[in-house]
């Protein structure tokens, strides 16, 4: 019989060489991995998962149990660090005038006429070290006084350079001194593509700087409403009310955009946001800088979108472009050669939908550049280049106010012109020929006539083109007028006795 001693040391040796069989095999498999680990020590991927240009596809590529400590913490901060500064607080303050009723005046002793200030907040972008600030219009609109908060807690009053409300831009300048500035650099937003990762920075509620990560969630949005000049980047990071006029950034530190308004509703974040591309903003900022004046280039013609419709019958696999419906004389777009009928596919390359986003592209040029229209007519498509210019005409500058004692005595009117058109975001092509009714001043005759936006067409039979036609048929003077007026697209015709 055998002595279970011997057998228990027999069986001992056997556990023995089979556990270092077991980590000889071990060491052989993972030696490739240790190996590849001391060769890339730092790196921030691990290489079985890096996709080189000619890499395959995702669905071959095996994911694999992070090897260092540094690519387990992974992070946006150094990024953050770095763009943060650039990105500021806006406050603003309006004072609000109030009357207290008399009910009011006899209880509480109020006083008839006060007044009280009205603060609010929202963000910007250093975009130049001297400090130059952009944030949106809607941020700063009516308020009297504006103060920049960065990031670093220290406070300066700021001077309002530029206001544009179809853009819903504004450009601040706040004086630091000799002080240079941290600053964002603009991205080619050409390039940007959906999917793209994205941060917004901004300061949401009021609570404090906040940083909310996401992708681009569509390029080209034209129908958000927000503003006339439409051509917003989609995202789906967080953006809350506060987020008004913070960065949206990319990957590289660049300003993608300035954040603009949400989709919600109920005030919060539903992961539809949008952002004003930083070529847009780099135009305004650019005007604001060297002039104080932001100048909207014009093609000079009118489009409707293509349906599915149109492009077949047009030789298109899919809707694409704008059919050119209207093409203003002596205009860009006239100049040029464009013709009503043609269908323009592309501006500089980039494909085009709708009015909005023609206008957009055209927009983002200076004056007296050449912007590259791809055209198809006739089945042949072809590169016309069009030299946008200013649109011609009267401005708001060029308001006049009629104090002759009639019923017009308190309007103030203006010549319909491409320019006003452009400026009032009305249709140069189907209002014709008129005086545009620009404002009306309260207490006056007028008021009980005329509301802003009309276009007096006629008065006693006579075409009313210019003022000066205008002033022409009230120096005769009368007390019956018959005028022809157009109201929100419809013809009003009235004699008035006085």
């Amino acid at each position: 019989m055998t002595d279970p001693r011997t057998m228990t040391k027999h069986v001992s040796k056997l556990l023995a060489f089979l556990s270092v069989a077991v980590l000889m095999l071990l060491t052989v498999a993972l030696a490739p991995m240790f190996s590849q680990a001391e060769r890339d020590p730092g790196d921030a991927i691990p290489a079985a998962v890096t996709l080189p240009a000619e890499s395959p596809p995702l669905a071959e590529v095996q994911a694999v149990v992070p090897r260092s400590q540094e690519q387990i913490y992974l992070s946006f901060a150094p990024l953050v660090k770095d763009a943060s500064p650039a990105v500021v607080n806006v406050y603003t303050a309006k004072t609000v005038k109030s009357r207290a009723s008399t009910m009011e005046q006899l209880l509480y002793g109020v006083p008839a006429q006060g007044s009280s200030v009205q603060n609010s907040l929202g963000s910007g972008v250093i975009v130049a070290a001297e400090g130059i600030v952009v944030t949106n219009n809607h941020v700063i609109q009516g308020a009297d006084s504006f103060r920049v908060v960065l990031s670093d807690r220290r406070e300066y009053p700021a001077e309002l350079l530029l206001a544009d409300e179809r853009t819903d831009l504004a450009v601040l300048k706040i004086d630091t001194g000799t002080e240079r500035l941290p600053t964002l650099d603009y991205a080619d937003t050409r390039a940007v593509q959906v999917g793209d990762l994205v941060l917004a920075i901004g300061n949401p509620f009021g609570v404090g700087q906040t940083v909310t990560n996401g992708i681009i969630s569509a390029t080209a949005r034209t129908d958000v409403g927000v503003s006339d000049y439409s051509f917003f980047l989609q995202t789906d990071a967080a953006v809350n009310p506060g987020n008004s006029g913070g960065a949206l950034i990319n990957t590289k530190g660049e300003l993608v955009g300035v954040n603009t308004a949400i989709f919600s509703r109920t005030g919060g974040s539903v992961g539809i946001g949008f952002a004003i591309p930083s070529e847009m903003v780099k135009r305004v900022v650019d005007a604001a800088v060297n002039g104080g004046t932001f100048v909207r280039p014009w093609l000079g013609l009118a489009a409707q979108s293509v349906s599915f419709d149109i492009a077949k019958t047009q030789g298109l696999t899919r809707p694409i472009g704008v059919i050119v419906t209207e093409v203003f004389p002596d205009g860009p777009a006239a100049k040029a050669g464009l013709r009503r009928g043609d269908l323009v596919t592309a501006i500089d390359g980039r494909e085009v939908f709708d009015e909005k986003g023609l206008k957009f592209l055209a927009a983002v040029r200076n004056p007296g550049e050449q912007a590259q229209l791809t055209v198809l007519r006739a089945g042949n498509s072809q590169t016309i280049k069009v030299q946008v210019e200013p649109p011609p005409g009267a401005t708001e500058a060029d308001v006049v106010l009629l104090a002759d004692g009639s019923i017009f005595n308190g309007a103030r009117v203006i010549e319909l012109s491409p320019r006003l058109a452009e400026e009032n975001g009305l249709d140069p092509f189907s209002k014709g020929s008129g005086i545009y009714v620009h404002s009306v001043t309260r207490g006056t005759i007028s008021r009980n006539y005329f509301k802003p936006g009309d276009i007096i067409r006629t008065v006693n039979g006579k075409t009313t083109k210019t003022v000066k036609d205008l002033e022409g048929v009230l120096a005769k003077g009368g007390r019956t007028w018959e005028i022809e007026i157009e109201r929100n697209g419809r013809t009003v015709k009235g004699t008035v006795r006085t």
